[in-house]
């Protein structure tokens, strides 16, 4: 093997965008959020605990551990429909997929905080063109969902410096 060649790695947010570009992404933003990298994936990683409260539409997010090392991840909807998800949880990185979606989230060190990203796509291959109508709106609600984890991490760090829990008991 020639170890001459050069090699390039791609940080967890340019994966999550060449993925959201390969899916055609009909919700894919990334910001700059001015919070250390282990506040922001305390918020995004904690999956049964915070992502209800980043994506409105999911009630519940419950995730079991399975024999592949990965999570079964099941999704209730406020409506009582459901959806099983693959769930591979990683520091900065988060990829979701059910028969019918795909959501990620990554975030990265940049600067003195971090560089944060949020993926939603269709999985079918006739969804690409509804997608790429549906992707200005699809960015502002991931730049809410961004908004949503950066709030939600300053109140964890209200409530921590405070000594109270995260439900505001001490």
């Amino acid at each position: 093997m020639n170890t001459n060649w050069p090699s390039a790695g791609l940080d967890a947010v340019r994966r999550l965008r060449v993925m959201a570009a390969g899916l055609h992404a009909g919700m894919y933003a990334e910001a700059h959020l001015d919070l250390p990298v282990s506040e922001v994936w305390a918020i995004a990683g904690d999956l049964e605990g915070e992502l209800p409260h980043l994506i409105p539409t999911l009630r519940a997010f419950h995730c079991h551990p399975s024999v592949t090392g990965r999570q079964l991840g099941m999704a209730y909807g406020p409506f009582g429909h459901s959806a099983r998800f693959d769930v591979l949880l990683q520091p900065g990185w988060c990829l979701m997929q059910s028969r019918y979606v795909v959501g990620g989230m990554a975030a990265v060190p940049e600067g003195s905080g971090t560089r944060f990203a949020v993926l939603g796509a269709l999985r079918q291959p006739w969804a690409a063109s509804a997608q790429q109508a549906l992707r200005p709106l699809g960015r502002s609600r991931g730049l809410r969902m961004i908004d949503r984890t950066a709030r939600r991490a300053l109140i964890r760090r209200r409530t921590e410096r405070s000594g109270a829990g995260a439900d505001g008991s001490t």
